[in-house]
């Protein structure tokens, strides 16, 4: 196994996922961050775009499952009961365990899952921890939080590394 902080493949959003390719090899459920992966922060309810990706997604028999850390108290529930997908909140990425409780819900292995989030130290590293396969894509907004901003720079290397493929499958 490789380095836990390389994702298996880097891509520009979740827009650059077809529904198809992903059912194809095998994918039964995308788990997916949401702050800055299926929306900025700042956005309290899903843009159409999304909506069309995840009516796409059900479409080619793929599930869409939010696995977010938000600590906001209705910013997980209140976006996810808008598009219509299950979610665990308070997930304490990079631990496995709310990953582990998605696949359980889901009724999903590993091995049939995608995790697809903006953060290397927190989605790619638990997400790989947990057996699933990674894919990282470039955060929608990069936000005035200067540690977020260091957070994003430290991960550059292993976002170079991604896109060459050297994840750890």
């Amino acid at each position: 196994m490789g380095c836990l902080l390389i994702p298996d493949r880097v891509k520009e959003s979740i827009y650059d996922l077809s529904p198809d390719a992903l059912r194809s090899v095998g994918v039964r459920l995308v788990l997916c961050d949401l702050d800055n992966t299926l929306s900025p922060y700042e956005e309290t309810l899903p843009s159409p775009r999304l909506t069309a990706w995840k009516e796409a997604l059900e479409e080619a028999g793929v599930t869409l499952f939010v696995v977010s850390n938000s600590r906001k108290s209705h910013r997980c529930p209140d976006f996810c009961e808008a598009l219509g997908v299950p979610y665990v909140r308070h997930a304490g990425k990079p631990g496995t365990k709310g990953f582990r409780a998605a696949l359980a819900r889901a009724g999903v292995s590993a091995d049939q899952a995608v995790m697809v989030g903006d953060q290397i130290f927190t989605d790619i590293l638990g997400a790989n921890r947990a057996g699933i396969a990674t894919v990282l894509v470039k955060p929608m907004a990069w936000g005035k939080n200067p540690g977020r901003l260091l957070r994003y720079a430290a991960e550059t290397p292993f976002r170079l590394l991604g896109r060459r493929g050297g994840g750890h499958n």
